[in-house]
């Protein structure tokens, strides 16, 4: 058994998750699930990779407003991107989602799908979260990916299902997390199809689709994937919703929380910019999910740790 999530220390979390899986995988045992309804869910931001100080994606839309600024001069005047070309990242973010939603739609849109595949791949190549100085796709949990590995390893589908954008996260999370595009589920703007220079595209357009988050996570789950998970995985009160879906039927189910409590090899917090960890917490005793902490629960954070 130690050669089994070895980035876990042994203890509560991990003898939950193994435990579960071993019920599940049992045939003829009355836990017993069909591969085919061996559904995870994982929420991305602060539970599958770094969120802290913000979201990573917030980091691309400034430096994507930074770029574009330029040939949109009025922003120097207009709030929210006027802080963020002052470099008050704090004022601009304010107004929380509603502030960086705009910004999201001003940095987007107006190129084609492929055009914003290429534009993402670029900036993750080069960046860095601005403390640990490690590029954004190495702040990703080395205890996660072993999760997801242990997961797969026994038939398990999983799925990334966040309120982060789905063509941000599509171009790289098959590299990090071995996720297929097609198993990810986040927020989305409208699309259009066009021709240009007579070849078809797909056109992103500056209205919003789709908003994955809280409430809207188990509706997007029954819409694309079209069966309850049987394991959902979270860090907010975002993922409140998921987590009571998936735990809610009455065969086996596995709720889990990562909680950000190591101040010194992460950051300890339960309210980063954007999201916070409270309603949930106080529920996970009652729904009898388990709650990870990262301090006691993770023998190593990073995969870059030695």
């Amino acid at each position: 058994m130690t050669d089994l999530l070895p980035s876990w220390n042994n203890g509560i979390a991990r003898q939950a998750i193994l435990d579960f899986v071993a019920r599940v995988i049992t045939e003829n045992g009355p836990d017993f699930v069909p591969p085919a309804d061996r559904i995870a869910t994982f929420d991305n931001d602060g539970t599958l990779w770094c969120e802290y100080p913000m979201y990573v994606q917030a980091f691309f839309v400034f430096d994507r407003i930074k770029t574009l600024a330029a040939q949109n001069p009025h922003w120097y005047t207009q709030e929210p991107f006027a802080s963020v070309l002052k470099g008050d990242l704090k004022a601009a973010l304010a107004g929380e989602e509603h502030a960086l939603m705009e910004l999201v739609m001003a940095t987007h849109a107006g190129m084609t799908t492929d055009e914003f595949t290429a534009i993402v791949k670029d900036w993750l190549a080069t960046a860095k979260h601005p403390i640990t100085q490690k590029l954004f796709t190495e702040m990703v949990y080395q205890p996660m990916l072993e999760l997801l590995d242990y997961l797969r390893s026994h038939d398990f589908k999983t799925f990334i299902v966040s309120g982060g954008g789905v063509e941000f996260m599509r171009p790289w999370v098959e590299r990090v997390y071995g996720i297929p595009p097609e198993q990810v589920i986040g927020s989305s703007i409208k699309t259009r199809f066009e021709r240009r220079e007579g070849k078809p595209v797909i056109v992103r357009l500056p209205e919003l689709l789709f908003f994955d988050d809280k409430e809207g996570k188990p509706a997007a789950i029954q819409h694309y994937i079209g069966r309850r998970p049987i394991a959902a995985f979270g860090n907010s009160d975002g993922d409140l919703q998921m987590l009571q879906w998936t735990t809610a039927d009455p065969g086996p189910s596995l709720g889990l929380i990562v909680r950000h409590t190591d101040g010194d090899r992460e950051f300890a917090y339960d309210k980063s910019a954007m999201g916070s960890l409270d309603v949930a917490l106080t529920e996970a005793p009652q729904q009898g999910w388990v709650v990870v902490d990262m301090k006691q629960d993770w023998r190593q954070i990073f995969a870059f740790e030695s």
